[in-house]
């Protein structure tokens, strides 16, 4: 499912346009993503947490020379599911 077709689903589930339901997605998206922009976790119950993750700085290896180089560190997104995600698809 892509976005265009959540935002669908969510028209028809909520009784909304679909350029309500789009906006209301984007909203949604764009919270999450300032959220973990400042660092703060995102806790959705039921569906799961979006936590911020920092990786250290590491030494690696270029594949095509053997080189070693230096790779920086780096924040990343990660995505936990709920209980209720994870029962869902089991």
């Amino acid at each position: 499912m892509r976005k265009p077709e959540l935002a669908a689903a969510i028209a028809d589930s909520a009784d909304l346009s679909k350029d309500k339901a789009g906006q209301v997605l984007n909203v949604i998206l764009d919270e999450i993503t300032n959220s973990c922009a400042k660092g703060e976790d995102v806790a959705l119950i039921g569906f799961g947490t979006f936590t911020v993750r920092e990786r250290a700085a590491r030494t690696g290896k270029n594949p095509q020379t053997g080189a070693p180089l230096q790779i920086p560190a780096s924040k990343n997104v990660a995505f936990k599911p709920g209980k209720a995600l994870k029962d869902a698809v089991s």
